[in-house]
């Protein structure tokens, strides 16, 4: 049986006069009641008398009219006129009143352009912060866990680090080696075009085996590792935080670092050493075959210019930054990964993280280290 749609009925010839409701006031009836309450609104006299005892069904948008109707100060004093009206629909009709007594929340004021950019640098730089912090902690935690590791050969994951090292190091050589003998090709071009006007092109071959020696060689070998292998580990232990694989590694009492993270820094010590090499001589050969078919000068001739004048030490400063940016790139990929939380989203935006930072990292490095072998003349 379908409830009676609410109504209002007015009486004007008894002393006071006297409003009815009656009926259901739902949503259901709302069009309805919203243009009767619109009529009768201005009607009502302060001493009026309101007759409640018909009221029906009752839910928010009829209440919601009834206070608009009745107005704030009737509903504050219902228990007075409408003492045998049930607690709940009281309860509710004061709830609404209450509600939509209250003021409106105003939008916050903006705060000016300029504190806007120096908020947003604030936070920037406390992100940084936190980051750098994170990293620290995360490395000293890592070279705690390997000097631990060192002496006990039974703990040692050789099978995991083979792994590591083939899909870091093996799968990685055709790019470094294709990318670092293109750019080596583009170093030797340009500097016979700049050499070539005062007469000095004979000097490409040693612009070429400084730069690929000292920067180039080791700077395109960790960018292209950062990209390629800091995303991997990122994505590989992050999908593992994301399963909660790791906590279950954690309830077996072993320890994600030794297991997880070890592995992968030890065989990006390895492998980067090995690329920067490769990349080496992948530029060097660039730099020939551009200065063989261009400058008409023949390999015996590179090569003995390259024996000449190119020490052995410009090799070695090269070489030697390669592990500390394999040590940086594994960290940072790693560390990243384990800060992933429940969600895929998670894991894009760490990915992208460590791959920022790896290659910020590295280039940072670089710059510093480029700095102090000029200023101790190596």
């Amino acid at each position: 049986m379908q409830p009676t749609p609410g109504s209002l009925h007015t009486q004007t010839d008894t002393q006071p006069a006297t409003l009815r409701i009656a009926g259901a006031w739902t949503l259901a009836h709302y069009p309805a009641l919203k243009q009767a309450v619109a009529r009768q609104h201005a009607q009502i006299g302060e001493d009026w008398r309101i007759d409640l005892d018909a009221l029906g069904e009752l839910d928010t948008a009829g209440a919601g009219l009834l206070v608009e109707l009745l107005g704030q100060q009737r509903i504050a004093t219902l228990d007075t006129w409408a003492g045998d009206l049930p607690q709940a629909r009281a309860a509710l009709l004061r709830t609404l009143a209450n509600a939509m007594q209250a003021p409106e929340e105003t939008e916050p004021p903006r705060p000016f352009a300029l504190t806007e950019v120096l908020a947003h640098i604030g936070q920037t730089m406390e992100t940084i912060w936190r980051q750098q912090r994170d990293l620290l902690g995360f490395m000293g935690l890592t070279l705690q866990t390997l000097l631990a590791n060192l002496p006990r050969p039974r703990r040692w994951r050789i099978t995991s680090l083979v792994a590591h090292i083939e899909q870091t190091g093996l799968d990685a050589i055709p790019i470094v080696a294709l990318l670092t003998f293109l750019v080596g090709a583009v170093v030797a071009f340009l500097g016979a075009t700049v050499l070539q006007e005062f007469g000095a092109s004979v000097y490409t071959v040693n612009l070429v085996a400084f730069s690929f020696l000292r920067e180039f060689g080791v700077l395109l070998a960790a960018i292209l590792l950062a990209g390629r292998t800091a995303s991997a580990f990122t994505a590989q232990i992050g999908s593992m935080k994301a399963n909660e694989e790791i906590d279950a590694i954690r309830t077996l009492g072993l320890s994600p670092i030794e297991l997880l993270v070890l592995p992968r820094v030890l065989a990006m010590l390895i492998t980067l050493p090995i690329l920067t090499f490769i990349g080496m001589l992948s530029g060097i050969l660039g730099g020939l075959a551009v200065c063989a078919l261009a400058l008409d000068i023949s390999p015996a001739m590179f090569l003995g210019i390259l024996q000449r004048d190119i020490t052995v030490s410009h090799f070695l400063v090269g070489i030697g930054k390669a592990p500390v940016f394999a040590f940086l790139i594994a960290v940072i990929g790693c560390l990243e990964g384990f800060k992933v939380s429940g969600s895929a989203q998670s894991v894009g935006e760490h990915t992208t993280s460590s791959v920022v930072q790896s290659i910020f990292m590295v280039i940072l490095l670089d710059a510093i280290a480029a700095l102090f072998f000029m200023e101790m003349d190596w």
